[in-house]
Parts: C-alpha cells; sequence; structure tokens
C-alpha cells in the first residue's frame, strides 16, 4: 500500500498535480521537535537563544514543539489561536511561564471575520466550508505587524504557522510589510479547500524565493517545509 502511495505521489508530481521540491539550503544539525510525528516541526537551532523569540500560530490542543522549544531553548514563546476549543483547551492546561497565549488570530487584516468548521476534523478556519456555515462564529484577527507593534517586538526569530488555509494571505501580508522573520515554518493546505490548489502553493513559495527564504526542510508528504532567510 506505502508502494503505491508513493508511486501516485511520484506520478502526480511528473503531472505538476503535487508539489516536488527539495531542500536548496544546507542547515547543520536540523532540529525536529513535538511529541508526534504528525506534530513535528523542525528548525536550524544556529542562533537561537533564551533571548530569541518565537510566534506560534495555530495551536489547537497540543502545544508539544511550543513546550520542547522552551525546554530545550529557554525561548520566549508568543502563541495565537482564536478557535474556541484551543482557547478551552489552554485555560485548563497548566503552562510554562515562557509560554504566552493571545486568543485571537493572525490574518492579513485588523478587525473580525467568520470561523468556519470543518466536519472532518477538530478544527477551524477562516476559510469558508460549505458544510460549516451553521456553527459558524466571529472571532478576532490582527495583522502580524500589528501585534508586535502591540508586543513591542522588531524582529521574528521563528514563526511557526499552522493556520487552516489561512497562511497565503499571512505569507503575503508579512513580505509586503517587510517584516524580519529568520525562519519560517508552515504548512500548507492546498487540495483541502475548494479555492486552494497545488498551484496556490507553488505561487507563494516562489514569493518566498524571491524574498530569499530558502527550504532547509520538507516533509516527505510536501505539506510541511522549513524556509530560512538567506
Amino acid at each position: 500500500m506505502r508502494f503505491l502511495k508513493r508511486t501516485i505521489t511520484k506520478i502526480k508530481q511528473l503531472l505538476g498535480l503535487e508539489l516536488n521540491y527539495r531542500v536548496e539550503f544546507e542547515c547543520t544539525g536540523i532540529d525536529c521537535l513535538g511529541s508526534k510525528k504528525q506534530w513535528n516541526w523542525c528548525i536550524c537551532p544556529e542562533g537561537i537563544s533564551p533571548s530569541s523569540i518565537v510566534y506560534s500560530l495555530g495551536v489547537g490542543r497540543n502545544i508539544s514543539f511550543d513546550i520542547a522549544m522552551i525546554e530545550k531553548y529557554q525561548v520566549q514563546i508568543y502563541a495565537f489561536d482564536p478557535t474556541p476549543l484551543s482557547v478551552e483547551w489552554v485555560k485548563s492546561t497548566p503552562v510554562p511561564e515562557h509560554f504566552h497565549f493571545f486568543d485571537y488570530g493572525i490574518a492579513s487584516f485588523d478587525g473580525t471575520a467568520m470561523l468556519y468548521d470543518n466536519p472532518k476534523h477538530k478544527s477551524q478556519s477562516i476559510r469558508q466550508r460549505p458544510k460549516g456555515k451553521e456553527s459558524a462564529i466571529e472571532v478576532r484577527f490582527h495583522k502580524l505587524k500589528t501585534v508586535m507593534d502591540m508586543l513591542g517586538h522588531e524582529k521574528i526569530d521563528i514563526l511557526k504557522m499552522d493556520i487552516e488555509g489561512a497562511e497565503y494571505e499571512v505569507i503575503e501580508s508579512l513580505l509586503s510589510s517587510n517584516i524580519q522573520v529568520d525562519q519560517l515554518l508552515v504548512e500548507f493546505h492546498h487540495g483541502k479547500f475548494r479555492d486552494i490548489g497545488v498551484s496556490e502553493t507553488k505561487r507563494i513559495i516562489e514569493e518566498l524565493h524571491r524574498n530569499n527564504f530558502r527550504i532547509f526542510y520538507l516533509s516527505p508528504r510536501q505539506r510541511e517545509f522549513s524556509f530560512l532567510k538567506l
């Protein structure tokens, strides 16, 4: 079964229906952190210190990456997630003092927007889902630059992004605002929404390339990418 899946993926890559990228920058000692395989995020540890600022966009009910970063590198984690499940879970979970949680989302605008349910998973997205309209809720969002100004941050050492399809607009806003981000860890959600195809992910990766971001890690399924700003 695994061989068949790999074969199908290779065929799709040859046809341009799946991503087919390669590592572009060799990082020494890549460190993948998280308690479960599907929640592993990989960083380039060089230059990471207790003074490093890490933004974690979208935490759901698993902060194993964030806790591991705090325990290993003593960094300050600033986590953002407006979904009610996440907000309630974090409130009921003991967290270290270096973990700072904010119950609003990061988007390409300042204001409010609707969050739509994913019927198959316990997640919500600003991207509209046909079967999630009935239970949609209105929540608050801020631009990355707005949040950095509010928190007094001039740069972000590591920006981790798992925001269910909103990553494309947030990355565009990040690039247009000339925000200094050293490492960008992102899960892309092409194919998960009707209006997000592989071409959209290719387009945003090319935008990152034009702004001197290079791939130093990518998962076998080419959904999770780690970029370093050169």
